[in-house]
């Protein structure tokens, strides 16, 4: 007794039968007269009227995500249908010798191509032809130039040896356009034009999108000589000239890719430019064009009309590596430079930084008069229009910005989700607005 007798002389308090003082307290002492306010049965009723919701809201919501994750974990164990496809594309597939549903060009049966680009596309489950099998006719790769490698991967701290330009897209697409355009002895001939990668559609490209991370002008000599053997087998698109001749790859240099390396040989070139898309329209609307003096040009903001100008004074006064390498669609430019389809491809430009993000889920007037202008001044040189950085969720707003691109006339997707995008069903739904 003597333990619990220290600890209440420590706290000064005594116990309640050496107290007879507290029992002759009278209950309309302040004391008292708060803790029965407190207390009563009627706040108690009160605080379990805003619990008990709040409680019930909390587990009906753990149980949706225990589900979510049983069910992701249920599904890991299957393979999917991006997996099955990447089977048959493979060399070596254990199929069977005699098996009267294959034929040479099977690979892609079944798949329709779709104007998506794979973004970041190294990243997917199987780099290539993962894009492939959802049917996007275009794929992304960041290559870094070290020790006399390209090699594949979002940064520095990602790279791998084993992951090179060559061993991720060109090798794969040289089996793939040998696989679809072969030799035996009913087709001694090869077809010509070459057929492409899709069967439903062999007249359609694969653009190889290559980003350009290191130093320009070193990376871009690499990757025009590991180029070397889908250009020997005249698998890629080319300006010849006087015209640019489609074949089943079309090559299109963004990020520190140079422009006037690009365009250096004048009667051939099969590495095509990522122009500036919001400075394509910039130059119309200072151009005074009356066509292009609309509205829709006159809405674009001073800063967008100052980057194109600010960018190539920039480099034209400083002559350091930094200078030369200023990213997409600048590096290598200079002020007299025009852009068409004889040295470009793409016209691209990010979405949050020319547009802005759609702050009410909906485009202003002033931002789809911005996207129309960009994309006219796009197509009026013959160039396709890519949005990147397009905002990707919630999705209900990325599905609803996807179906305004594309109904405003852009080219391609650029898109994470590949399955979403090929389905092309954007309707808004419940589920995605918290997804």
């Amino acid at each position: 007794m003597r333990g619990p007798a220290l600890i209440a002389a420590a706290f000064n308090i005594a116990p309640r039968d050496k107290r007879p003082e507290a029992a002759g307290l009278s209950c309309s002492t302040p004391f008292h007269k708060s803790s029965s306010v407190r207390h009563s049965p009627k706040s108690r009723r009160l605080l379990r009227c805003l619990l008990y919701p709040i409680v019930c809201i909390l587990i009906m919501l753990g149980i949706v995500q225990f589900i979510a994750i049983v069910c992701g974990i249920v599904i890991a164990f299957f393979p999917s249908e991006v997996d099955r496809a990447v089977e048959r594309w493979q060399p070596g597939s254990t199929t069977s010798a005699i098996n009267l549903s294959r034929w040479p060009t099977d690979a892609s049966r079944g798949i329709n191509p779709v104007k998506c680009h794979s973004h970041n596309d190294y990243w997917r489950p199987v780099p290539l032809f993962s894009a492939l099998k959802a049917g996007c006719v275009g794929v992304e790769a960041d290559v870094w130039l070290f020790d006399e490698e390209l090699y594949v991967g979002h940064t520095t701290s990602s790279l791998t040896p084993k992951r090179t330009l060559r061993t991720l897209y060109i090798n794969p697409l040289l089996r793939i356009l040998e696989r679809q355009n072969p030799l035996t002895e009913f087709h001694p001939q090869l077809h010509r034009p070459l057929q492409g990668v899709f069967s439903t559609d062999p007249s359609q490209t694969i653009i190889l999108l290559i980003d350009i991370k290191t130093n320009g002008y070193d990376t871009y000599n690499k990757v025009v000589t590991q180029l070397a053997p889908l250009r020997e087998r005249g698998y890629l698109t080319y300006f010849n000239g006087t015209d640019v001749v489609p074949g089943p790859i079309t090559v299109v240099g963004t990020g520190n890719t140079p422009f006037d390396l690009v365009t250096a040989n004048t009667t051939y070139r099969d590495i095509f430019f990522d122009a500036p898309l919001n400075v394509l329209a910039e130059n119309d609307a200072n151009s005074g064009d009356d066509d292009f003096s609309s509205d829709e040009t006159r809405h674009l903001t001073q800063t967008q009309r100052s980057t194109a100008t600010g960018a190539t004074t920039a480099r034209d006064t400083d002559n350091s590596l930094t200078a030369r390498n200023v990213g997409q669609g600048l590096t290598g430019v200079s002020q007299t430079d025009t852009f068409d389809r004889t040295n470009s491809f793409y016209a691209s430009v990010s979405f949050k930084k020319s547009i802005g993000f759609p702050w009410t889920f909906r485009l202003t007037d002033q931002q789809i008069d911005t996207i129309r202008a960009q994309i006219r001044a796009a197509h009026r040189r013959g160039l396709k229009v890519r949005y990147w950085d397009v905002p990707d969720w919630p999705r209900l707003l990325r599905n609803h910005l996807w179906a305004v691109l594309v109904q405003e006339g852009v080219d391609i997707l650029n898109v994470d989700d590949l399955q979403s995008a090929a389905r092309q069903d954007w309707r808004p739904k419940w589920s995605d607005l918290w997804h």
